[in-house]
């Protein structure tokens, strides 16, 4: 068999330039060194299959080092080694008049090779023999054999991913058109059904054809089969690519075959209607197959809806089975119009990640192209041999480069979706599949520049005023530190995790960790770290420069309600910002962090997502922020305010225990999250990670009970549930969250796959946690910082802990990164919503 070396056309040429989630930052420089437009524009969860540029560099400067080294004895002719088991047929490659190559340098062989079942071919691969007549000699001619051996376990490492990923995208986009072609008929079943409001389908009954009949099946949606169903849905995809015949005809490749002119299909709507007018349930059998339909159990309805009939299950298959065979016959129509829209939303979100996916392996082909042109480039001029041509044929022939299946696929995907979800306008389904990433301004960066500088003068304005005053000592004022300092302490710690979290999003981005991917952000409407320090500077510049105001007038004298009204409305005005409805002020953004705030509170009606139980982590380390909100809701919706009253709120028994109560809430819902992730997955680690959360409960609930009776027994409980507490937590830190402590990695006492080069960095960052993860013991030993009162010294603590998270947050991420590099896991699988059934 022989295969013609093309070029890639430029249909199918891809430029060097970001894509998708994978981007630089701004305009390249023209001198950037190409291995640093590499190593940027590649694929981060696909790194390892890349081409190793970094290792060929290393090979090609060994090259030029043993060009100067004296002519070692001649050696035996390299060969690469084969396994005994394969079954070999040499391919050497020919010139374009037939003959082989008598004084090329090297000689490319390309074999089928096969291991067992009756000899079938598994795949080429392709082996580089250095001719005698190259000139080498010597280190010379041994330093070129490797290069080569290194060059064909690349080139074939790139074919076989290829190969593998294209078949899992073909697999998963012929999934698609049989979805889609049960949604046409469905939505066309539901107009109809509405329209003619809703006719019994007793009277369709004798017009029923049995081969494209429609009838119900009861189905499976209890949360843990659905969440199974998702998680097994890439296994079976992997699966049945990998034993799919690569060689077989390309005709089934177009996802919109069977649809016709106009992507539907092609039947009468009123017959479809008439034939589907008998399905009650969630499972139909269309055009002679059962199919269930499955939404997945993401809102608290269907997750009452789901309990309810795991609970009743059996009652419910009893009821069935007395029910006789006619009471099919006379139920209601319940796929309504609101399934088959959410069917519609989960196929929409599966062809948008599909194009994506395939986009990152157009991306892979032309970035493993221009590698191998590059490194051959390096080779030639080093040697100042003519490789480059003869090797390019080679590559430009093998199969990541010569398959045209993904290229055909994208531009299927894409005609569907303007087809089906867009009414035929191509620029709206492009917002969708290939969403314009939001340009980072100059403008954000000097108004971050302007608001810093605001900050820091009025923030030493207002901490020279509280000195001259002494409001921060023993003897302060009582009112001002129980009622207004708070607000400062609140907003600072809020905004120090928000500052650390745009730290975060600074070092994945330079670390090339796929944050937007994990949190599955939308990327036209991520937060970038400019923004998240633009938001910081111009809050904080507003709340100290409102406070300062405010502790001017307090000095002056001034004590009515209305001036200790200001630290309460500023609270109410960034209360009122958040929640503005307006698209102003990253709206997209505030209501995500609404959205995720209501899944953990629902907690564990929501499905628990990663950036939900992400928040829920961050809430954990902002208890004193919750308890101050919760002090300052009291203080001012009670009016206490008027009177300075500020003891109210801790003396009424039923707001005491309210606060109490608060500080037990974000363990509460985190640990429900881990319940949730266990009866949706069955996995053990959950119910494990659940007890950490309930040994900090009882260590918080201990602590609380010391402040209310500071006796020697108390403190002995404080210390003993504490300390276990403490151990339990930085295990699951270093071992499950970070990943690290693996004694059995080649980096000792860390993990084998690092992100950052200085492994001293990881030991550090370990011992800070453990130091960090003690703070607890001020409870026992009350520290005091000179004169400041003990709040202050409360609020210092406090933020240790949120600067404990920060840090805490960009190994948890990484972490997660390396596991989806791990898989090749780049794109999102989505859940698809019908499911073909096995008939008995």
């Amino acid at each position: 068999r022989r295969r013609e070396s093309i070029q890639p056309s430029p249909r199918h040429q891809h430029t060097l330039r970001p894509t998708g989630d994978h981007q630089l930052t701004g305009a390249r420089p023209p001198m950037v060194k190409f291995s640093k437009q590499f190593e940027g524009q590649l694929v981060p969860e696909w790194k390892e299959a890349f081409v190793d540029y970094w290792l060929l560099k290393k090979d090609i400067k060994k090259l030029q080092a043993a060009a100067g080294v004296e002519a070692a004895p001649p050696q035996s002719q390299f060969q690469a080694p084969v396994a005994a088991s394969h079954w070999v047929m040499r391919l050497p490659f020919l010139n374009p008049h037939g003959q082989h190559k008598e004084h090329s340098a090297i000689q490319v062989h390309r074999k089928l090779a096969s291991s067992g079942n009756h000899g079938a071919v598994a795949g080429e691969v392709y082996e580089t023999e250095v001719l005698d007549a190259a000139g080498f000699a010597g280190a010379e001619a041994e330093a070129a054999r490797a290069f080569f051996q290194r060059l064909d376990e690349q080139l074939n490492k790139v074919n076989r991913f290829y190969e593998r990923k294209e078949g899992e995208f073909l697999e998963r986009g012929e999934c698609l058109r049989r979805q889609l072609q049960i949604l046409v008929e469905l939505k066309a079943a539901v107009t109809e059904a509405r329209r003619r409001g809703g006719s019994s389908a007793a009277g369709s009954a004798d017009l029923e054809d049995p081969s494209v009949s429609c009838s119900i099946l009861h189905g499976d949606q209890s949360l843990r089969g659905i969440t199974k169903q998702e998680h097994e849905s890439q296994e079976k995809l992997a699966d049945n690519a990998t034993a799919k015949n690569t060689d077989e005809g390309e005709d089934h490749l177009s996802i919109s075959e069977g649809l016709g002119d106009s992507g539907r299909i092609e039947k009468p709507t009123e017959e479809v209607a008439n034939k589907l007018m008998t399905f009650s349930g969630r499972a139909v059998t269309c055009q002679g197959r059962s199919v269930r339909i499955n939404i997945p159990v993401t809102t608290p309805s269907r997750t009452v809806f789901a309990i309810r009939e795991l609970l009743f299950d059996d009652m419910l298959s009893q009821s069935r089975k007395t029910g006789g065979n006619g009471g099919d016959g006379g139920e209601k129509l319940s796929i309504n119009k609101k399934k088959v829209h959410q069917a519609e939303k989960m196929i929409r979100g599966a062809l948008v990640e599909l194009y994506k996916g395939l986009g990152y392996l157009k991306t892979y082909r032309s970035l493993n192209m221009l590698a191998f042109v590059k490194i051959l480039k390096k080779f030639d001029k080093v040697t100042a041999k003519e490789v480059q041509t003869i090797y390019l044929k080679v590559v430009e022939s093998s199969y990541f480069n010569s398959s045209d299946k993904a290229i055909r696929l994208m531009d299927d995907v894409e005609e569907l979706f303007v087809r089906h979800f867009a009414s035929g306008d191509k620029r709206k389904a492009m917002k969708y599949l290939k969403p314009n990433q939001k340009e980072e301004s100059h403008a954000t960066t000097f108004f971050i520049g302007l608001f810093t500088g605001g900050f820091v003068a009025l923030f030493i304005g207002y901490c020279i005023m509280a000195h001259i005053s002494g409001m921060y000592t023993h003897q302060s004022n009582k009112v001002y530190m129980s009622t207004s300092y708070p607000v400062l302490s609140m907003f600072s710690l809020f905004f120090l995790h928000l500052f650390l979290y745009g730290c975060n999003i600074f070092m994945w981005r330079k670390t090339r960790i796929n944050y937007a991917f994990i949190f599955e952000f939308a990327p036209t409407k991520e937060l970038k770290y400019r923004d998240v320090f633009l938001i910081c500077t111009t809050s904080m510049t507003i709340v100290v420069g409102v406070m300062f105001a405010h502790l001017t007038l307090i000095v002056k004298g001034y004590s009515s309600s209305t001036v200790q009204a200001i630290p309460g409305c500023l609270l109410l005005v960034f209360l009122l910002v958040l929640v503005c409805p307006f698209k102003i002020l990253y709206r997209s953004s505030r209501y995500h962090f609404l959205i995720a705030i209501r899944n953990i509170i629902l907690t564990p009606f929501y499905k628990v997502v990663m950036v939900d139980f992400f928040m829920a982590d961050q809430l954990c380390s902002q208890v004193p922020l919750l308890r101050t909100l919760e002090y300052l809701a009291c203080y001012y919706i009670t009016s206490s305010y008027k009177t300075q009253d500020y003891g109210y709120c801790t003396r009424v028994k039923h707001f005491r225990d309210l606060a109490y109560a608060v500080s037990f809430l974000p363990y509460y819902w985190r640990a429900m999250q881990c319940a949730r992730r266990w009866f949706d997955e069955g996995d053990i680690n959950h119910i494990v990670n659940l007890g950490k959360y309930v040994s900090a409960m009882l260590a918080a609930g201990t602590k609380v009970a010391y402040e209310n009776d500071n006796s020697a027994g108390w403190l002995s409980l404080v210390v003993i549930v504490s300390s276990v507490a403490t151990i339990y937590q930085l295990y699951w830190d270093f071992v499950k969250d970070w990943g690290l402590l693996q004694f059995n990695s080649k980096n000792p006492w860390l993990r084998n796959d690092l992100i950052l080069k200085q492994k001293y960095i990881y030991f550090i960052s370990m011992g800070l946690n453990l130091l960090l993860r003690l703070a607890w013991l001020q409870t026992v030993i009350h520290p005091n910082i000179g004169s400041l009162d003990s709040r202050v010294t409360l609020f210092f603590l406090a933020a240790l802990e949120v600067i404990r998270r920060g840090l805490w947050n960009f190994y948890r991420l990484e972490n997660e990164h390396l596991n989806n590099a791990g898989k090749f896991r780049a794109v999102k699988v989505v859940p698809l919503p019908f499911h073909e059934v096995e008939e008995n």
